[in-house]
């Protein structure tokens, strides 16, 4: 029997890469595999059915190559709101004017535009702002009627047709899914899809729906990307799988100071939680047309780095820019360099947080420091569900984590979580067994050589999820 290509990353954050009109070619996704993609990005804002299914075959297909699960995340798109068109194609509207938006399908011009949304009329308020066009302008509202929003331009600019509206102070009485959201999450599901990246979650109902919806074949990864979500944050996230903060669309509608502070809080309460955490958004934007990065932007990734972050993400970088291989080759290298550094581990050592009060927690968090004290060469976890694998990289260890399971989509799960090296393998039935099948593992997976140490952690009786309760130290023989 042929030995299996070894494919170990030589760090603990993984990278996700959307893929786009860059990045669909099987050559091109084979590069980025292996420059360090743990996770393909699918962005059903973009591309048919059909375009979408040719991605997740290629992807499957890689996955096979190279014997290696790869994570798929299907991000749906959410609604979008837009303004109408107007009769030029574009209008120049001046800082004092007054502007109105109405429901008139009537092509606009420089004095009113259609808004085709009633549910925005019916929740603002005098004095509520909107940002048009990603926030290039702004515009308060000064008279309200059934139909129409009267407003004063407080910072004007040119308009064009169908530009996207932004309401920062309002909860709006919109769903997250829509019914195109519905189609592509059912799509993405039936393909394969790993996870279901959630757009516009603004309360905990919108989690519960999702997660309803998907009835288990995939986790919910929950976009924070509206000022409304971070006021139910804990609620979000007590519901969600998985988190993403979304820079973008939380950049227009936060002022931009407060988006740091938005990002380590984000991260800070999903780590407590034991909640994947993905930071996400013009990390290495520059290189949608240049080579190499500005030192501003490696600087970003390298304090997701430091803060803890299960995973960063590259939008247009691979999806339509220029140099996909070397976006990714870039963040592999800032995010490699960045974990040999002594401050980082004693960062991450500083931010660990207590366990929580229970037996899962208690075997996770002893794991650690075991394999800390006798300088162990991984922790391996057995896991159904993902869960054991979760509670162990929680701690943030030092060593290595192999996360074994005989589920190929819970292996495809932990593509995610943070220091986690998953591996596909027959299920075991007493804790005998599940020494040996770590041993021999952590050796032929490259971790450990004969005579050294490993930690091991499991839930006995075996094949119930949610049940880690036993730790052995074990010698690889």
């Amino acid at each position: 029997m042929p030995l299996r290509p070894k494919m170990r990353r030589r760090r603990r954050t993984k990278i996700i890469a959307t893929l786009g009109p860059a990045s669909s070619s099987l050559e091109v996704m084979t590069r980025l595999f292996q420059a360090g993609a743990d996770v393909f990005r699918l962005n059903f804002s973009h591309g048919t059915h059909e375009d979408h299914a040719v991605r997740f075959a290629m992807i499957r297909e890689l996955e096979e190559k190279f014997d290696r699960p790869i994570g798929i995340l299907a991000d749906v798109q959410g609604p979008k709101l837009r303004v109408g068109t107007f009769g030029g194609g574009r209008v120049h509207l001046q800082t004092g004017q007054k502007f109105r938006l109405d429901l008139n399908a009537t092509p606009g011009d420089v004095q009113r535009v259609n808004l085709p949304h009633p549910e925005i009329i019916e929740a603002a308020s005098i004095g509520s702002s909107l940002l048009l066009d990603d926030g290039k302008l702004r515009l308060r509202v000064i008279h309200k009627r059934p139909d129409a929003l009267e407003t004063e331009v407080v910072v004007g600019g040119p308009l064009s047709d169908r530009k996207g509206v932004n309401v920062p102070d309002v909860v709006l009485p919109i769903p997250a899914l829509t019914e195109k959201d519905r189609a592509d999450l059912e799509f993405a599901v039936t393909h394969g899809a790993n996870y279901i990246g959630l757009s516009f979650v603004q309360r905990p109902e919108d989690v519960i729906e999702a997660k309803r919806l998907i009835a288990g074949r995939a986790w919910v990864m929950v976009k924070l990307e509206k000022p409304q979500a971070l006021d139910n944050l804990e609620e979000i996230l007590a519901l969600t799988d998985a988190v993403m903060v979304a820079r973008g669309d939380l950049g227009v509608e936060l002022p931009p100071e407060e988006v740091p502070l938005a990002q380590k809080r984000i991260v800070r309460m999903s780590r407590a939680l034991g909640k994947p955490v993905v930071v996400a958004t013009q990390m290495l934007e520059s290189m949608i047309s240049a080579p190499a990065p500005t030192r501003a932007e490696a600087s970003d990734v390298a304090t997701a780095v430091f803060d803890g972050a299960d995973a960063v993400m590259l939008s247009g970088e691979t999806a339509a820019g220029q140099y996909p291989y070397e976006a990714v080759n870039m963040m592999d290298r800032i995010i490699a360099r960045v974990e040999q550094d002594a401050d980082w581990r004693a960062m991450i050592n500083a931010s660990r947080l207590p366990p929580e009060k229970n037996a899962a927690d208690a075997i996770a968090s002893a794991a650690s420091q075991v394999a800390h004290t006798i300088g162990a060469k991984a922790i391996v976890a057995f896991t159904a569900s993902a869960s054991t694998a979760l509670r162990v990289a929680r701690e943030r260890p030092p060593s290595p984590v192999i996360g074994l399971t005989p589920n190929q989509a819970t292996a495809r799960l932990m593509a995610v979580i943070w220091g986690v090296h998953a591996v596909v393998t027959p299920d075991v039935h007493s804790m005998t067994e599940a020494v040996a099948r770590a041993a021999r593992v952590t050796l032929t997976e490259g971790f450990a050589s004969h005579g050294d140490e490993i930690v091991v952690t499991a839930g006995v009786p075996f094949g119930h999820s949610g049940t880690t309760n036993a730790l052995r130290v074990a010698t690889v023989k």
